[in-house]
């Protein structure tokens, strides 16, 4: 038996309240069991009991044994002077007060909802293979899927928030200087995207504002800071990058010491970093007020014109330095815009709504659910099981899912795992 079951039990009141007694044998009427509390202190705040037709308002604590109480030292806290109830799954000794007052215990064991505690010890049984749902989720009522996807997503855009606001208090809330850095490192998509946003964080964004007016020094910064510029070759473009970029070095006292060098090793030749950061260069070079540009953004094809670049013309030929290839624009694909969308504009639009106090939620809500849905390996797990990701909203939200609930075994703060428990 896990506390957190007895949380869900005593939340929901999954048991037969019509003769509730104490272990005392009180008669006690719940009339508010109070509001979770998910951080220090009782387990739940301003619970409303008649004891005896006595009328209490204070706390509720929650244990599997009452002995716990002492293991955890509650009688030397003051926080737990004002529980009103002590929970328990089984009952083995008599709690007091740092006063010496009993504390009222009710026993859950004997009168717990059956089907619910069945339902829980299935779900948390070791027969799944993947995750604790797996049997039962193809069976869960689709409003209720659909509705729970949807909160998932938008708790998805408010963790990515706070890192994106952390972030604002290092540069001053300098918002082009964090899409910036945003954008380097999804461009890096996953092997490269440390080495990209360490590139991006060696740079003042005033240096590329000075720079982006001419794109041989702005690939010629982002390349030497990458350490891609150091060895000697005959290429005649090298060469000028080479020349350009130790001269802006010295001119902006650039420091690349913490740079992660790009990986190439097992990267398609399109995904090379020499490509991804010559996309890079032409994208701030033509686009010189870009996060305004997509903050006024209000239409997917909107954003997909302003992200609708190729890499430098040298890269037309070449997918690294001195080795020439078959000629072939090195455009930006659909599939890779819509990468850049999922994990970064849409995050940073509503960042910037949640520090200005604009409400776009229902727009970001659509343009996600426009955008195809990712692949990657937990989509396609999900999609053996039921198939339950069409488009961006519901991949990043089951990734939420994978990741923050079913990999916690947290089914009990999931609206699945309720509705599993529910029957």
């Amino acid at each position: 038996m896990k506390e957190d079951f007895l949380h869900y039990v005593w939340k929901f009141q999954k048991f037969d309240a019509r003769e509730l007694t104490t272990i005392q044998g009180e008669f006690i009427e719940v009339i508010n069991p109070g509001q979770h509390n998910l951080s220090s202190g009782p387990d739940f705040f301003n619970a409303q009991l008649s004891i005896d037709d006595q009328l209490w308002a204070g706390n509720v604590e929650i244990h599997v044994r009452s002995s716990h109480w002492y293991e955890h030292h509650h009688e030397k806290d003051d926080k737990y002077d004002n529980v009103i109830l002590h929970i328990v799954w089984e009952h083995d000794t008599e709690v007091y007060r740092k006063d010496n007052t009993p504390v009222p215990a009710l026993q859950l064991k004997e009168i717990v909802n059956k089907a619910s505690l069945e339902a829980y010890e299935n779900l948390f049984s070791k027969k799944h293979i993947w995750i604790n749902c797996e049997n039962d989720l193809p069976k869960i009522d689709p409003f209720i899927l659909s509705n729970w996807k949807e909160r998932l997503y938008v708790e998805r855009l408010q963790q990515k928030a706070e890192v994106i606001l952390q972030e604002l208090n290092i540069t001053n809330n300098h918002w082009e200087a964090i899409l910036f850095r945003m954008l380097s490192k999804n461009f890096g998509l996953k092997i490269n995207g440390d080495a990209f946003l360490s590139i991006a964080k060696s740079l003042d964004f005033s240096v590329i504002r000075k720079i982006s007016c001419d794109l041989l020094e702005l690939e010629a910064v982002l390349f030497g800071q990458a350490g891609m510029l150091d060895k000697d070759k005959e290429d005649h473009y090298f060469i000028k990058l080479q020349r350009t970029y130790a001269y802006t070095k010295y001119k902006f006292e650039l420091d690349s010491k913490a740079v992660v060098d790009p990986k190439f090793f097992r990267l398609r030749p399109s995904n090379f970093p020499t490509i991804r950061l010559s996309q890079l260069s032409v994208l701030y070079h033509t686009r010189q007020n870009l996060f305004s540009e997509i903050i006024s953004a209000t239409t997917p094809d909107q954003l997909y014109t302003l992200f609708d670049i190729s890499a430098s013309t040298y890269w037309d030929t070449h997918y690294n330095f001195d080795l020439a290839s078959a000629k072939r624009k090195k455009r930006l694909t659909k599939k890779f815009i819509d990468l850049i969308l999922i994990n970064t504009v849409i995050p940073i639009k509503f960042c910037y709504a949640l520090h200005t106090g604009t409400t776009i939620s229902e727009d970001l809500l659509q343009l996600a659910s426009v955008l195809p849905s990712e692949e990657n390996s937990i989509i396609e797990k999900f999609d053996q099981i039921l198939p339950a990701s069409k488009n961006a909203l519901e991949s990043q939200a089951l990734l939420q899912h994978k990741n923050n609930y079913c990999g916690a075994n947290r089914c009990l703060d999931c609206a699945i795992g309720n509705s599993i428990i529910k029957g």
